[in-house]
């Protein structure tokens, strides 16, 4: 199987589907990895690592995108991509095509494309494993970004993300009790901070309350709730997940207008449109904004700015997948395989997603009817 690897041309995208690496052991397995010149550089991978690794340099987008069997990218699919797919194209990526325009996906299935999330493919226990790190590493970073916002040159209330004796600590509201809300809580408390968190799902709760041995303070989320939280919180941050759907606005304009002067929030819900009505996504060079006196932090992609690690957890987590559509076939490595068949939007051009189907008014297939060699007109 041959393999392209483009380089991201998002100004604020640093991250690299494959690292040296995970290319040595797909080589040294049979598989051709073409890497286009210096996709790597900005996670600090050289072209001469990728060379030793046994990898391709090509130097033109065009030849990553249309000579490979499967496309491996980052981010999002933008316009200048799709006019480099080929007809039957298999692009792997993050695409959080439920916040696309309509017309991508249209032009997805005029190319008779297969699209597979990374953000979709579950493992036997309905877990995420690609998304997983991702989930863990937001949820870190987010505190970290929260104690810089707070600082009063960024705009914040100026106040410690830690503790001081005789002063109270920060008040950190997580809404969400997944991976990233989780993770978040954690560190939260161990740097000192009043730590509450929101879910629906008291199974959820009672693990973070397990975790924390109490020390986080669990609530089964509503409006009326979650009012009076975020007037007090001195951080919000929002880690919503719907896989493969639009995330849903928990926190109005009202509740933003009646937090605290310089309070903080950290939309890690963003790539799927946010889950704070005042959010808009930002870039790592312009990463906040201010809205009715309270601080924004909305960066789709936020750990492109940590871009070496997460290409690492990136380029272990997939190897596998890759290693299962080389032996048997793309339609094989589906059948065999429910999980990694979640993961799929689009198949040879038919919507396969029911979500993102509902979403656009369209009619969904059934991927085993696909797979298993069943015809569409």
């Amino acid at each position: 199987m041959l393999i392209g690897v483009p380089k991201q041309r998002r100004p604020d995208e640093h991250r690299v589907a494959l690292t040296p690496y995970a290319v040595s052991r797909l080589t040294r397995l049979g598989q051709t990895v073409m890497i286009e010149k210096d996709a790597g550089l900005e996670s600090r991978f050289s072209n001469e690592e990728y060379e030793k690794a046994g990898a391709q340099i090509v130097y033109s987008r065009e030849e990553a995108y249309k000579r490979g069997d499967v496309v491996c990218k980052v981010g999002v699919l933008r316009a200048d991509d799709l006019n480099l797919l080929k007809e039957g194209s298999v692009v792997c990526a993050f695409h959080h095509l439920a916040v696309s325009p309509k017309s991508v996906v249209d032009r997805l299935m005029e190319l008779q494309a297969t699209i597979i999330g990374y953000e979709l493919i579950q493992d036997a226990e309905g877990n995420h494993p690609v998304l997983l790190p991702f989930s863990e590493m937001a949820g870190q970073m987010a505190v970290h970004i929260a104690a810089n916002c707070l600082t009063i040159r960024t705009g914040g209330r100026g106040i410690l993300f830690g503790t001081v004796p005789g002063i109270p600590a920060p008040t950190v509201l997580i809404l969400g009790a997944g991976t990233v809300g989780r993770t978040a809580a954690r560190y939260a408390l161990a740097n000192g901070a009043r730590v509450i968190v929101l879910d629906e799902d008291l199974d959820k709760l009672r693990k973070v309350s397990l975790e924390s041995r109490g020390e986080v303070e669990t609530f089964v989320a509503g409006a009326d709730r979650l009012d009076k939280l975020t007037a007090v919180a001195d951080v919000v941050i929002g880690a919503v997940l719907i896989p493969g759907g639009k995330a849903p606005f928990l926190v109005t304009e009202e509740m933003v207008k009646a937090m605290k002067k310089g309070s903080v929030i950290v939309d890690i819900s963003i790539d799927q449109g946010g889950c704070v009505e005042t959010s808009r996504p930002t870039t790592l060079d312009k990463a906040t904004f201010v809205v009715h006196d309270v601080v924004h932090y909305c960066v789709p992609n936020m750990t492109a700015n940590i871009a070496r690690t997460a290409s690492r957890a990136l380029a272990d987590t997939l190897q596998p997948y890759l290693l299962s559509i080389a032996n048997k076939g793309l339609a094989g490595a589906l059948q065999d395989d429910p999980g990694f068949a979640e993961g799929v939007y689009l198949y040879q051009g038919h919507m396969v997603n029911r979500r993102l189907a509902k979403m656009l008014g369209i009619d969904a297939v059934p991927l085993n009817e696909l797979t298993s060699g069943g015809t569409r007109s």
